[in-house]
């Protein structure tokens, strides 16, 4: 018997080394810290891309201001008008600009803001984590107070200490570190039912408000108030003018392990970024503080950003609007000139200012009417005209001729969307909200007495413009416990029906617990399946549906 003998040769290819990070420590400092951060993050700059970590003392208090905050101007969608704040300047404390490969690490550091303003800013950057930190305002924009008696005419509340207020000629006006409003935006908090719903501000319709020597504030009303004692009001203007963090034109951003107990004047919006990770972020009043509220609106906006967008294993709790927004952009077009150039207007007051389109970018053109797509094409230059238009140049002429009522929608920056093991609870509206024709998986996640729905599948070409069309959406392993109905809505923003907007959705393997009326809603909707879905009835409404499945 002949015998071959096999000879196995291993070539040992070298390993890249990966360069270890240059090291950058900022000392605990009893004063205000803005200054010492912002020298360090210029430092990392300076590294030309070289890995720089920078390191605060563990579990340390660092105090950043407005005051010392770097002023810059940014136009950020879903934010505030002209009208409402014709400055778009931002009071940003940790400024992060063209840096690459960098890491923040908090190693269990608080950070406080003293003031409305911009927490940090990720701009036109590559490989940023920002790690390991709670942050949390010393005067947060949303004043609370507790019902402590009602009558027929009139309630009596105490303040949280942290919220501060002037009494001048019978009106209430809550204070902060350079701010101050009346009447605003108003939610209650039930703590019997750990639920909040927006409700009338007391202070608009008050008659009257008066302080006793024990610092209880009674409210004169003309009518009989409808709150119970130990219901908690969370108030606050309505001018976005900030946001806690601001992610743009930036690659890979990671935000791992935070904890954010008060998010203003908005939440973190990233805008036209791609590859974001949110991984154990937790948005929550601070424990044993006495207050409710962690947000002034969002928390998560994610506005015309593409690659993968992964939200996992965080906690979002107490927020004044949707805990988690993602969407693009649609502008309408308003002008034509010849066959392949067009001028196309942002067209909600509060997005606006900031390039929508970059040549390259393959767009769609949709009736704002039935939201279908007429025709597709690539932009070959994209020119700004003021804050409100851009001038797109297209590398194909228009095949319509008549232009009215037409959107303009960036296919090209649409992500696809992971979230997974999340709680959301304590939301006054919804929970999700996705409109991306990416990938989405929406995956084993809780959802806890959400006042609106819990999922919301939109698409608007005539009030927020927020696009677009879902292609493949999957919602499987969700736990719904006592959350209003429809707990799934899929309802594109249509005028009129000439065929689905949506398609491609499963909803599988979910529990509804509680949840009692319709669990599912949809309008417009092409190859929708419901199935294997858990709930003491099953309740489903279809609206101009093309081949459901539901069992």
């Amino acid at each position: 018997m002949k015998h071959t003998l096999l000879s196995l040769v291993i070539t040992l290819l070298p390993i890249p080394a990966i360069a270890s990070p240059y090291i950058i420590n900022v000392k605990e400092t009893k004063g205000d810290a803005t200054t010492a951060i912002q020298r360090a993050i210029d430092r990392a700059a300076k590294m030309k891309g070289n890995p720089v970590e920078i390191r605060l003392a563990p579990g340390a208090e660092y105090n950043i201001s407005r005051a010392k905050s770097t002023p810059c101007v940014y136009r950020i969608s879903n934010t505030t008008s002209v009208t409402d704040s014709p400055d778009p300047t931002k009071h940003i404390g940790m400024y992060i600009k063209d840096v690459d490969n960098l890491t923040i690490n908090g190693n269990g550091a608080t950070l406080v803001t003293h003031g409305e303003m911009t927490t940090w800013v990720i701009d036109n950057c590559n490989n940023i984590t920002l790690r390991d930190f709670t942050l949390k305002a010393a005067d947060p924009s949303v004043p609370e107070m507790t019902v402590t008696s009602v009558s027929d005419s009139s309630f009596t509340a105490i303040a949280h200490p942290q919220s501060c207020y002037d009494i001048r000629d019978g009106r209430l006006w809550w204070t902060g570190e350079g701010w101050e409003f009346t009447n605003g935006v108003a939610q209650i908090y039930h703590p019997d039912r750990h639920v909040t719903y927006r409700c009338d501000s007391p202070i608009y319709d008050a008659r009257l408000v008066s302080e006793n020597n024990d610092g209880l504030l009674t409210f004169n009303l003309p009518y009989k108030p409808q709150v119970r004692v130990g219901d908690i009001y969370q108030m606050r203007h309505s001018f976005r003018t900030e946001v806690c963090g601001f992610i743009n034109r930036s690659n890979n951003v990671i935000l791992d392990n935070l904890t954010l107990h008060f998010l203003g004047n908005f939440g973190i919006v990233s805008q036209f970024s791609t590859d974001l990770t949110y991984s154990s972020v937790r948005c929550t009043p601070e424990p044993d503080s006495g207050r409710t509220c962690a947000g002034f609106a969002d928390f998560i906006q994610i506005s015309g950003c593409k690659g993968k967008v992964s939200i996992t294993d965080c906690y979002f709790n107490g927020s004044q609007d949707d805990p988690i927004n993602i969407h693009g952009t649609q502008l309408r077009i308003v002008e034509r000139k010849g066959k392949d150039r067009v001028k196309v207007r942002f067209s909600h007051d509060q997005t606006f200012g900031f390039p929508a389109f970059y040549p390259g970018d393959f767009v769609a053109l949709n009736s704002t009417q039935s939201l279908l797509t007429l025709e597709r094409n690539m932009v070959t230059e994209a020119v700004m005209d003021g804050e409100y238009h851009m001038w797109l140049t297209l590398s194909s002429p228009l095949i319509m001729e008549d232009i009215r009522d037409i959107a303009v929608e960036n296919i090209t920056w649409n992500p696809d969307v992971e979230i997974s093991r999340c709680r959301f609870e304590c939301s006054p509206v919804r929970g999700i909200l996705v409109t991306t024709p990416g990938k989405v998986v929406i995956r084993d996640n809780e959802f806890f007495r959400i006042a609106m729905n819990s999922v919301f599948i939109d698409d608007d070409a005539n009030i927020w413009y927020e696009s677009g069309a879902v292609r493949d959406v999957t919602i499987t392993g969700n736990r719904f416990i006592e959350c209003a109905t429809p707990v799934i809505n899929i309802s594109p923003e249509i005028r009129r029906y000439d065929g689905p907007v949506h398609s491609g959705i499963t909803i599988s393997g979910n529990t509804f617990e509680g949840c009692n009326g319709t669990l599912l809603r949809a309008v417009a909707t092409d190859r929708l399946t419901f199935t294997g879905n858990t709930a003491p009835s099953i309740s489903v409404e279809l609206i101009d549906c093309t081949n459901p499945v539901v069992r």
